[in-house]
């Protein structure tokens, strides 16, 4: 019996941006989702309108995967994952450790696949790059939104993020912010006329 893909089931149970006050709960399955569509459509982006090579659908999936370890960790608030490097340095084994835990509960005829979503492999570094913006992008849809409705709780890490979101030198991630990120910030009505 393997239980791999019940952990992964129980993504939807753990919760995003736990010490804010959030008008809508978000969850990590919920949030690689987005991480997900978001990196695929940079990586389209890259080949379509910047001549790049990307996986599209490889970078899709490992967005998909790459909280995973997080049903094990939790999710641990920002502020406290990045207080110091030494803090940084114990969770990523933490990271690490959580994420051999869920490969060993996989049958060993399918480690092999799945080793990726836990190891970063070399070949993926530019998918990785991919995801990791994604992910910021997330972040700051997710402020975005808090703000729309009227949370004053994201107001500081709705500038954060967007300046974290500005320093991602890449053309991609500028072509994205440029076209699809001022959608994130009208009503369904005005996405409808």
């Amino acid at each position: 019996m393997s239980n791999f893909f019940a952990m992964v089931n129980r993504m939807k149970l753990i919760n995003r941006w736990s010490l804010m006050r959030n008008t809508a709960k978000e969850n990590i399955a919920e949030h690689s989702h987005n991480v997900a569509v978001i990196a695929h459509a940079l990586c389209t982006i890259g080949n379509t309108k910047f001549g790049k090579s990307y996986d599209s659908e490889r970078c899709a999936v490992l967005a998909l995967y790459h909280d995973l370890t997080e049903v094990i960790t939790g999710d641990m608030p920002t502020p406290v994952k990045y207080y110091n490097s030494e803090i940084q340095d114990v969770y990523k084994d933490i990271e690490n450790a959580a994420g051999e835990r869920l490969l060993s509960m996989l049958p060993d005829e399918f480690k092999t696949d799945y080793q990726p979503f836990f190891e970063h492999k070399e070949e993926d570094q530019e998918l990785w790059k991919m995801v990791k913006a994604a992910d910021k992008i997330d972040a700051l849809i997710k402020c975005i939104e808090e703000s729309r409705m009227g949370n004053k709780e994201f107001e500081i890490a709705k500038e954060k993020q967007i300046q974290i979101v500005d320093e991602i030198d890449t053309d991609e991630v500028k072509y994205f912010i440029k076209e699809f990120l001022p959608a994130y910030s009208l009503t369904l009505d005005e996405h409808t006329k």
